[in-house]
């Protein structure tokens, strides 16, 4: 404890690391009371009601858990920092198709990352405009959301500019995070989203096993949520470490110092798709959810297996959903991972694999090792998203046990990490303890070359 209090002290005494967690959390502030604001025209309390009669498991409800709540609220931040994850996604995947994409990532440096960014942004309005269309017919449909005195097209226009400015606002807020603050804005409003949910699922589940007087479950319950973040934390982290070496330059007729360090090495990330297979498998899985909203319950065989797949807590969804999370796993390493660049860095970098010759069998050597570490990093990314289902079925809270697995759990470990290197970096510069007695909390600007970033 003594440890702890002085390294809060040390983060304090710094003034530039002081200022940014302080510009941070007031940034996160205002993000979060952005989401109390609630559309002109719209009842919340209807709003409320209506969420509070579906299942905990329900499409809406999950959109809710990564909004913060501001969705049911109807709420000026409804839409979130959703927009521009997905405008992101779209632009990333252009980069692995489109050659002026790729030209505009790879080749173009400063200038062609401002462009990529301006069509991100331009993106970004589009889809908010596609996606506040859908939850302004959601608002209309919900009995008592709107308030029937207010022209429709009035209605319609002036919240439809009032969310594209919210999803705007909420874009430029993580822009000024990531410049002025501490970590990544984006990520961190993510994760502000997630966690507001956290405490009211906790406080549930904790009530709900007292009530019933089921102490030991409880404490065992908590153990296995601690080991779990445990595992998440090894496996996000987890590299397989590949040494490289640099050929010695000749000074006049002896060889002179070699031209990298001899120390260096490649990390071949185990889960170097991040959180991404998981976004398109529930991509994916939505699908028969918004099918699910036209089939009566009377429609015979395929109505019964359509709702099953309405319910992520049923075993159709989970293990459709485990395959398509493997499957999308290896495609998007595939995707971000060439091994013919880094075959060719090292070569320009006069650098090579011991034991492999340059060239051709640096590249399929690379290749081979990525695949092989995939596979496991495939599985636990499979496994982490089924959790809550698992748990659930344990006895479980459904809203807490959202936060044993899934996305959510891998951007709270992912952007605390993050969030944590860089904190780390300040200290250790300024000569004082890090965060954590021994080592070093790895994040993306851990020594070598990365493979794999994910998200």
């Amino acid at each position: 404890m003594k440890k702890f209090i002085e390294t809060l002290k040390n983060i304090w005494s710094i003034k530039e690391l002081r200022d940014k967690i302080t510009f941070t959390l007031i940034i996160l502030a205002v993000f979060r009371l952005g989401s109390y604001i609630v559309l002109p025209g719209v009842n919340a309390l209807a709003l409320e009601t209506a969420s509070s009669g579906r299942k905990a498991n329900d499409l809406l409800q999950l959109i809710n858990t990564f909004t913060g709540g501001a969705f049911n609220q109807g709420s000026i931040f409804a839409l979130g920092i959703m927009p521009y994850i997905t405008a992101s996604i779209i632009v990333q995947l252009l980069g692995f198709a489109v050659p002026y994409f790729q030209r505009l990532q790879q080749k173009e440096g400063e200038s062609g990352r401002k462009r990529i960014n301006q069509i991100t942004r331009f993106l970004t309005v589009l889809i908010t405009l596609v996606q506040g269309s859908g939850y302004i017919l959601y608002l209309n449909t919900t009995p008592g959301a709107v308030d029937p005195s207010i022209n429709p097209t009035v209605f319609w226009f002036t919240n439809m500019v009032t969310l594209a400015t919210g999803t705007v606002f909420c874009m430029w807020l993580g822009e000024k995070i990531t410049d002025r603050g501490i970590g990544n804005g984006i990520s961190l409003l993510i994760m502000v989203g997630i966690i507001a949910k956290l405490p009211q699922a906790f406080a549930a589940e904790v009530i709900s096993q007292i009530t019933n007087n089921k102490w030991i479950p409880l404490i065992l319950e908590f153990i296995v949520f601690f080991f779990i973040i445990i595992a998440t934390i090894l496996i996000v982290q987890g590299v397989r470490k590949i040494p490289i070496q640099a050929a010695k330059r000749m000074v006049g007729r002896t060889a002179g110092a070699p031209a990298a360090g001899a120390n260096d090495f490649i990390n071949l990330k185990l889960s170097a798709a991040g959180v991404m297979p998981i976004i398109f498998a529930q991509a994916i899985m939505f699908l028969p959810l918004t099918g699910a909203q036209w089939v009566t319950s009377n429609a015979g065989v395929q109505s019964d297996l359509l709702l099953k797949f309405n319910d992520p807590m049923s075993m159709a969804y989970n293990v459709v959903f485990f395959i398509l999370i493997v499957i999308f796993t290896y495609v998007y390493t595939a995707l971000i991972v060439n091994p013919q660049q880094y075959a060719e860095y090292l070569k320009r970098m006069n650098s090579f694999i011991p034991g492999i010759k340059p060239g051709q069998d640096t590249q399929d050597y690379i290749d081979t090792l990525t695949t092989r570490i995939t596979l496991p990093g495939a599985i636990f990314i499979g496994l982490i998203a089924i959790l809550p289902a698992i748990v659930a079925y344990a006895g479980v809270n459904v809203a807490f046990s959202y936060f044993f697995g899934g996305t959510s759990l891998l951007i709270l470990v992912g952007v605390v990490l993050d969030t944590l290197q860089q904190i780390e970096s300040y200290l250790l510069m300024r000569k004082y303890d890090g965060l954590v007695k021994s080592g070093r909390i790895q994040g993306r600007s851990s020594q070598g070359i990365t493979i794999g970033a994910g998200m």
